[in-house]
């Protein structure tokens, strides 16, 4: 479990982003930073893509029961990692640290607090926060560890 900490790091930058944008961003006022990225407040009561958004209410719930069990497989999956998969422990770290970001703010709000724009021209990727980020490179390294994990023990056969 020593590697706890990168989740709570990725928590705590994740909600104090959050409360800083929720603070000082009006309802989707968009502030440049680069050509390509700015900082847009946006409340996203689904997922992904703002998956399931538009429904009444109860999609709230079900990604709260999602995440704490997504969170719980993570723990034990950390848990009984071995020690020497360190690769597979930042991701698993990068991931539950997110999971637990986006589920602090769908029980407190209601919604996901996203914050980063991403856009060439008029074309914007969906907007999203610090545990959208850890979430998705926590999966990206997971699936790099289980192809070079795969190419290292062929190549140990």
């Amino acid at each position: 479990m020593k590697w706890l900490w990168i989740s709570g790091v990725v928590l705590l930058l994740d909600q104090c982003t959050k409360l800083l944008a929720d603070a000082m961003l009006a309802a989707h006022q968009s502030i440049e930073l680069l050509p390509v990225l700015a900082l847009r407040k946006a409340y996203n009561s689904g997922a992904a893509f703002s998956f399931l958004s538009d429904a009444s209410g109860w999609q709230r719930w079900f990604f709260v029961l999602l995440a704490v069990v997504v969170i719980l497989i993570l723990v034990v999956w950390l848990r009984r990692l071995p020690s020497g998969q360190v690769r597979a422990a930042w991701s698993l770290s990068l991931i539950l640290g997110g999971a637990a970001g986006n589920l602090i703010d769908r029980v407190i709000y209601g919604h996901v607090i996203d914050f980063i724009d991403v856009y060439y021209g008029s074309w914007h990727w969906p907007t999203f926060n610090i545990a959208d980020s850890a979430i998705f490179v926590g999966a990206c390294l997971l699936l790099l560890d289980a192809f070079i994990g795969s190419r290292e023990s062929q190549s140990a056969a």
